[in-house]
């Protein structure tokens, strides 16, 4: 093999070389990124759970103490949606 055909594949394994431990430093950052965001996701998706589990409570209780207010409430609701949708 001559001197130039050697250097050039020397240079070739260097370039690789360096190409694959960028990959892989990439590889590893997107792999700890990914991590946190799913468990930011679980911690977001546990207390909007919690969040509409107390909202749904609250209703409730608002509902059995209040049922004639409740009512007329849902009814005004419901005016007020359909007058919305008749403008438009």
């Amino acid at each position: 093999m001559s001197k130039a055909a050697s250097s050039d594949h020397a240079t070739t394994d260097h370039l690789s070389e360096r190409v694959h431990k960028s990959v892989d430093h990439i590889a590893e950052t997107a792999a700890k990124a990914e991590e946190r965001i799913r468990h930011e996701a679980e911690d977001v998706s546990h207390k909007a759970k919690e969040y509409s589990e107390k909202t749904v409570s609250s209703v409730t209780v608002f509902v059995h103490e209040n049922p004639l207010m409740a009512l007329g409430i849902a009814f005004a609701a419901g005016a007020l949606v359909t007058a919305l949708r008749r403008r438009t």
